[in-house]
């Protein structure tokens, strides 16, 4: 049980140098300066998923990758046809 003692006396002589500490100096930004940063933020992103998207379409018709189920019900919806089954 001692070993348990020491553990809780470092934790909280850990918590409590962090209390110590006083807050960062941080730079204040204007609501507009926010707007334009998300902005940028979500086209860089946008662009970022359309490539992807664009490179997966490309590999998918060269046979370079295997489709997932999705993909293959949009592309060959023949395939999960059960009515000839009936």
């Amino acid at each position: 049980m001692a070993g348990a003692c020491d553990s809780d006396k470092a934790q909280s002589s850990e918590l409590g140098a962090v209390a110590e500490h006083p807050p960062s100096q941080s730079t204040s930004i204007t609501p507009h300066q926010f707007l334009l940063w998300k902005q940028t933020k979500d086209a860089a992103a946008m662009a970022k998923a359309m490539a992807a998207a664009k490179k997966r379409a490309d590999d998918l018709a060269a046979g370079r990758v295997r489709m997932n189920g999705r993909e293959l019900f949009e592309h060959e919806p023949w395939v999960f046809d059960d009515s000839r089954f009936e």
